[in-house]
């Protein structure tokens, strides 16, 4: 029942997009005696000229590729990113859902779904020029699980990975064997009644599923923990950010915690159960893997810049506190605006350790934007003022 009013609900909301679309290819390949089928997202940017990441993006239990592609949607992020998207379709189990098989192992007489995400890759890199050492994996649920099974198997493949409401089960927890340190983001609801936060006698609870990413890559064991805005009072739910750095190459596991939340795809175009709007997933999937190469984490200049600056508290009631890596700033590098691009005039103090404070004290409430001009680059922060 759930897929079909998902299927419904989709079909109502975005068939002018799909008759838009132009650049979504339908291909199959033989892999183990069987036809199996995909779909591939590419982007208006992409002519063959150069490797472009690819992301591989699979459904969940019961669902499928187009209602994949849809529902957890990377189209429009990857025009502007240039990246392909891959979105293959499970085997069909005894029930008649299509599946990832991550709950036993080939042998035990399960399919072998490693193997034909492998022989696809090869396939699709065949014909277009996917960037070897930029080949990501999230998905939906056991979209989710199957990621995980591939960051263990595949990991000489498979720069990073995340999963939404998706875990592991005990069994391929147990044998899982990375090669290198694999970046892992994890989104999940903590009301999820589908793939418990908590765990059941199937599946792992989150923080356990975390806590084994966090020693595999030899990640800090206590995070950093963030309060996210809330931007939408009214979705029933929040976001709390949980990030474990110092990661070999550069690694980390971040997590999502959507307080409240529940199996869903925070930002999805339809709602299907409590929905989180305060993020989109695929925005921070996508803001998540695109800096890990198989080689460990690249960042740019920008990048790297952007990283040494932080604006505290956020959400904010009283005075802003920027900081900018050991080095100072100055007032004149400092221009606020609100949410329609108005700027705010505020005075701004310099402090003796550098750092500058913002009197934001009489600010109305809502969502302004810090800009910071460092080096030559415009850096931006979001800050969330809260009333008083």
């Amino acid at each position: 029942m759930l897929r079909k009013r998902l299927l419904s609900l989709l079909t109502l909301a975005l068939t002018p997009a799909l008759l838009r679309a132009q650049t979504t290819i339908t291909g199959s390949i033989r892999f183990g005696g069987t036809v199996r089928d995909y779909r591939l997202y590419v982007p208006r940017a992409y002519t063959g000229s150069r490797p472009v990441p690819l992301l591989l993006n699979l459904h969940g239990y019961g669902s499928n590729n187009v209602e994949q592609e849809q529902y957890g949607d990377f189209r429009a992020i990857a025009d502007t990113a240039n990246f392909l998207v891959l979105h293959p379709n499970g085997t069909v189990d005894a029930a008649g859902n299509r599946y990832w098989n991550t709950f036993t192992a080939p042998n035990s007489g399960g399919p072998d779904d490693v193997a034909f995400l492998t022989a696809l890759l090869d396939s699709v890199s065949a014909r277009y020029r996917v960037e070897p050492g930029r080949v990501y994996s999230t998905g939906m649920s056991n979209g989710g699980f199957m990621s995980y099974e591939l960051a263990c198997q595949l990991s000489g493949r498979i720069a990073a990975i995340a999963s939404v409401t998706g875990s592991m089960v005990a069994s391929r927890q147990a044998a899982c064997a990375p090669t290198r340190p694999v970046p892992i983001l994890e989104i999940h609801g903590t009301a999820d009644g589908t793939v418990p936060y908590n765990g059941n006698i199937l599946f792992q609870p989150i923080p356990t599923v975390l806590s084994s990413w966090v020693q595999r890559n030899g990640c800090n064991p206590t995070p950093i923990i963030t309060q996210l805005p809330d931007i939408n009072p009214t979705d029933g739910s929040t976001v709390e950010r949980q990030l474990y750095t110092g990661g070999r190459n550069g690694s980390v596991v971040e997590h999502l915690r959507i307080i409240g939340g529940g199996h869903t795809w925070p930002g999805a175009p339809v709602n299907i159960g409590v929905t989180n709007r305060d993020i989109s997933a695929s925005r921070e999937i996508w803001r998540f893997l695109r800096p890990y190469r198989l080689s460990g984490l690249v960042t740019t200049a920008r990048e790297a810049l952007k990283q040494q600056l932080t604006v505290a508290p956020n959400p904010a009631r009283g005075p802003v506190t920027l900081r900018f890596g050991a080095g100072g700033l100055q007032p004149a590098q400092v221009q606020v605006t609100d949410a329609v691009g108005r700027v705010v005039a505020t005075p701004v103090r310099r402090a003796a350790d550098g750092s500058l404070q913002l009197a934001a004290e009489s600010w109305p409430a809502g969502i302004y934007w810090v800009r910071v001009e460092v080096a030559g680059q415009h850096l931006y922060r979001r800050l969330l003022k809260v009333a008083e």
